[in-house]
């Protein structure tokens, strides 16, 4: 991904310095992209005496340990008014701590997210940049000059202060998590539950490609579903592939990022779990067989339109949540990052980008939006689509069909359309056994506490 990153660079017109721990792979580089007129560098010195002053830094490294050991090498070597930019995965207390650090040095520190993988790297990413917002100022017309260019402008935006850049990313990357899960449960659904072929499949997918569903995951599914296995013509690649997803953390950075911060996000978090279910594939083996949990699994009552709908319904679910933690954040962390703003620069670029993300970035550019699921627009949408919703969720369950993503979503949603729920039974019991105390519903924001067993003794007495 730095190889494209820095070609991006070039082919907009910037003069780029490389550098790799291997002066091979440097050398490598610049000749078979010869046309990028890089500049071979063999040592950091050399990378920092070819950059022009003030110098632009772009890490591209492994998140964690690497990160800090270029800053500790680059200490030495760069002065005041020059920036070094985290352009990696970095989690964001990593970048907290960085940039308490550069505040003490005379050089500046920017963390910043950049999804769209390889393609998007070389194409145009979408560019997540935090931290110092003097640095921001000076960066912003190279960063514009390689972001992915949507309708509304250029795919990049300063996400606020501190390491709100890091932090921002790792919300995309936790929703696209939710995302995948969702269309991966949806794929099952269509092809297990409805008995459909790999080719409808994929005819569906595209169809939906075209409605309020279009979003680059959505197209890509639906290419899956027509390539063809090499090792084995005439079938499926896709179901040559074992069922063990991998993941590199930033999913459950998310989840434990919500915890912390008391947001509810289970449908990113049932994301991450069932990746971590997926990893034991022996034990699922085992366990099929000892429940004899290969029954037929027809959907009943239930068509492609209604799990088009649950898909889009969860969707929007999985929105809410991710912005409902970027908002928090921001308030909590004091970042003051702009929604709408976040919304728009994915928009194209980056892995989630979609139609779809015009709507959420117009949704909180009112101030009335507190809630992704309650703006007006998407309120109408989900009222439409919850009869479907839970024609499917029924369906699977009966069927046996796991479905955590879609599930954890509505969940979520009648939680949130509950006025009184179940959770005055929990502080009946953290009061019981802990004296926690609790509050009167006609008295709200004073603590009570009742002896409880004394009550229990005293009626039994009587």
């Amino acid at each position: 991904m730095g190889a494209n990153l820095a070609r991006n660079f070039a082919s907009r017109g910037h003069r780029v310095a490389i550098f790799n721990r291997s002066p091979e792979a440097t050398r490598e580089l610049a000749s078979h992209y010869a046309e990028a007129g890089f500049v071979a560098c063999e040592s950091l010195e050399s990378l920092v005496r070819a950059v022009r002053k003030p110098r632009r830094l772009v890490l591209m490294v492994p998140a964690g340990p690497p990160v800090d050991a270029c800053l500790d090498a680059l200490d030495a070597l760069i002065e005041k008014d020059d920036i070094v930019i985290d352009a990696g995965n970095s989690l964001y207390t990593d970048t907290d701590r960085r940039s308490a650090r550069a505040e003490n040095a005379p050089w500046r520190f920017v963390g910043m997210g950049v999804s769209g993988g390889s393609e998007g790297a070389l194409l145009g990413p979408s560019i997540m940049p935090g931290g110092d917002p003097e640095a921001w100022d000076h960066l912003r017309p190279i960063l514009e000059s390689i972001s992915a260019q949507a309708d509304s402008g250029p795919c990049v935006a300063y996400c606020g202060r501190g390491s709100a850049g890091h932090f921002v990313k790792m919300v995309h990357n936790g929703i696209e998590y939710g995302d995948m899960q969702l269309i991966a449960e949806s794929a099952v659904l269509l092809r297990m539950g409805l008995n459909l072929e790999a080719g409808r499949v994929a005819d569906l997918f595209s169809d939906w490609n075209r409605t309020e569903l279009e979003s680059y995951l959505i197209e890509i599914t639906a290419d899956i579903f027509r390539t063809d296995d090499p090792e084995a013509p005439g079938s499926l690649l896709l179901d040559g592939i074992l069922d063990r997803a991998g993941q590199k953390g930033t999913g459950r950075w998310t989840a434990e990022a919500a915890l912390a911060l008391g947001v509810a996000i289970p449908t990113i978090s049932a994301a991450v779990d069932a990746r971590s279910l997926s990893s034991n594939r022996d034990r699922r083996v085992a366990a099929q067989a000892a429940f004899g949990n290969d029954q037929d699994r027809r959907l009943e009552g239930v068509d492609a339109d209604d799990i088009r709908s649950a898909l889009y319904a969860a969707k929007i679910a999985s929105y809410s949540q991710g912005f409902d933690l970027l908002a928090q954040a921001s308030q909590e962390r004091d970042y003051g990052t702009n929604l709408a703003e976040v919304a728009r620069i994915w928009k194209a670029g980056c892995i989630i980008r979609a139609g779809f993300l015009d709507r959420v970035s117009e949704a909180f550019r009112s101030d009335d939006t507190d809630l992704l699921a309650l703006a007006p627009s998407f309120q109408a949408e989900l009222a439409e689509r919850i009869p479907s919703w839970r024609r499917v969720v029924a369906a699977a369950f009966h069927a046996g069909i796991s479905i955590p993503g879609l599930a954890a979503s509505l969940a979520w949603f009648d939680t949130l359309t509950t006025a009184r729920g179940s959770t005055n039974l929990i502080q009946a019991q953290r009061d019981y056994f802990g004296s926690h105390t609790y509050e009167r519903v006609e008295n709200p924001g004073v603590a009570h506490h009742t002896d409880w067993a004394e009550e229990v003794r005293s009626k039994r007495a009587d």
